[in-house]
C-alpha cells in the first residue's frame, strides 16, 4: 500500500477511508509518459497497467493516472478523451518548489523541455514545462506570498 502523511492524516491510493485525489492525464503512450514523470520528477510508478489498464504513479503528495484516450462509454456517453492541442490548454499541473532555479537545472538535465526560463511574475517566479503529450506543467516558487 502507498501512503503519504499530511497533517496527521494518512492518504492511500486507493483510500481505506475518506477520499484520495489523483490527476488523470490522457496520453498517447502510457509507458513513455510514466517513464517521463519518473525520470524528470522522480515519480514512483505504482502500476504500469496491462495494455488496457492505466498506469498509476505517486508524485510527491499526489497520485497520477495515465491512460490512452478513447470514445464515449456508458458512464460518459458524450465524452471523448484525447491528448491536448498543445496550443489550447484548459488545465495544467502546478508544482510548487522551494528552489526554482535548482529544479529548473535538474529537470532540464533530465530531459524536461521548458517553454521559458524562470520569470518573476505576480509574487512568484515561474516557468512552464511541456510534457511528451503536450500538457503544460507550471513550476512556481513563491517570493512574497505565504501560500500560492
Amino acid at each position: 500500500m502507498s501512503s503519504v502523511q499530511i497533517e496527521q492524516k494518512s492518504y492511500e491510493m486507493p483510500p481505506l477511508e475518506g477520499i484520495s485525489i489523483a490527476q488523470f492525464l490522457t496520453v498517447a503512450d502510457i509507458e513513455r509518459s510514466a517513464r517521463y514523470y519518473e525520470m524528470v520528477f522522480g515519480a514512483r510508478i505504482l502500476s504500469m497497467g496491462d495494455g488496457n489498464a492505466p498506469a498509476y504513479l505517486q508524485l510527491a503528495n499526489i497520485w497520477m493516472i495515465l491512460n490512452v484516450g478513447g470514445g464515449p462509454t456508458p458512464d460518459k456517453p458524450t465524452v471523448t478523451l484525447s491528448v491536448p492541442d498543445p496550443n489550447h490548454i484548459n488545465s495544467f499541473l502546478n508544482i510548487r518548489v522551494a528552489d526554482i532555479q535548482a529544479c529548473y537545472e535538474l529537470w532540464k538535465s533530465r530531459g524536461a523541455e521548458f517553454i521559458t526560463e524562470p520569470i518573476p511574475k505576480y509574487g512568484e517566479i515561474r516557468c512552464y514545462i511541456r510534457d511528451p503529450d503536450g500538457y503544460i506543467i507550471e513550476i512556481g516558487q513563491s517570493t512574497t506570498l505565504k501560500y500560492g
